[in-house]
């Protein structure tokens, strides 16, 4: 009996020597106690600014979101004035070509009339250099006229003398 209880004591001590052994193990793997709780704050003060830098990027993307939008509305106004202006333009351009297909009418109706009035002119020249030279056959005519009537004065003053001469001679 004593010597199972002696084998028996040495297999408890071998075991407990194991045990013993282990826990040493598992003591040296294990961390201290203020470490522990030094490491517990410092990961809740982690947290805590994780959670202040995901609200903090969360206000920034919100932020950005509603300044994307603004820019968007304000891009939205600007096309809308560049189309609106554009289409002013365009009807003004339409007005101007309207009114400068209307003067470009005109003019080649005022260019037609002045080719009509150089050829108006032309004849009326030709006729002027007619009545010119009918007016200068006129005027040698009337010239001619006015020696034969002066003639034919001069013929009929002597005719009268001559009647008057002739008449009392006659009668007597």
């Amino acid at each position: 009996q004593l010597l199972e209880a002696k084998a028996s004591l040495s297999l408890a001590q071998t075991q407990h020597a194991l045990q013993l052994q282990q826990a040493k193990a598992q003591i040296n793997n294990m961390v201290p106690k203020k470490q522990f709780e030094q490491l517990q704050i410092t990961l809740r003060e982690e947290q805590c600014k994780t959670q202040q830098l995901q609200e903090s990027l969360h206000q920034q993307a919100e932020q950005t979101c509603r300044q994307l939008v603004r820019t968007q509305e304000e891009h939205e106004h600007l096309l809308q004035a560049a189309v609106e202006q554009a289409e002013g333009l365009e009807h003004s351009l339409r007005s101007a070509e309207a009114v400068l297909a209307e003067r470009a009418a005109q003019l080649r109706d005022a260019q037609a009339q002045v080719s009509r009035n150089k050829l108006l002119i032309e004849d009326l020249r030709g006729e002027n250099r007619r009545f010119a030279m009918a007016l200068q056959a006129a005027e040698l005519k009337q010239k001619s006229t006015e020696e034969k009537n002066q003639l034919l004065e001069e013929q009929a003053s002597a005719l009268k003398q001559l009647i008057g001469k002739i008449t009392p001679a006659s009668l007597s």
